[in-house]
């Protein structure tokens, strides 16, 4: 079981508005909408991309790291490498 398992239902919401967003931005791009307004809608999809990806990385955090570092401190150390290792990836983004 993974740590977002008992968000899931919540998270898969979050995902379908996202999704709309972006059907939005194409629906925007293909009525030729002002470019300033795209991208104001690129931002907010941004936004809310990455305000998922902070969740489910304290979940993560909070279960994940947490029982493997309940299991051993070479687990624990491997989870805590893997979780630096995403938040580098989200940084970069």
């Amino acid at each position: 079981m993974h740590g977002y398992s008992d968000n899931r239902e919540a998270h898969l919401r979050r995902l379908r508005r996202v999704e709309g967003q972006i059907r939005g931005l194409q629906r925007m791009v293909d009525d030729d909408v002002y470019c300033i307004d795209v991208l104001t809608q690129v931002s907010a999809a941004t936004r809310a991309l990455q305000s998922f990806a902070l969740e489910l990385l304290e979940e993560h955090m909070a279960g994940c790291v947490v029982d493997a570092a309940r299991q051993s401190p070479e687990e624990g150390a491997a989870k805590v490498k893997e979780a630096a290792d995403a938040i580098a990836r989200l940084v970069k983004s």
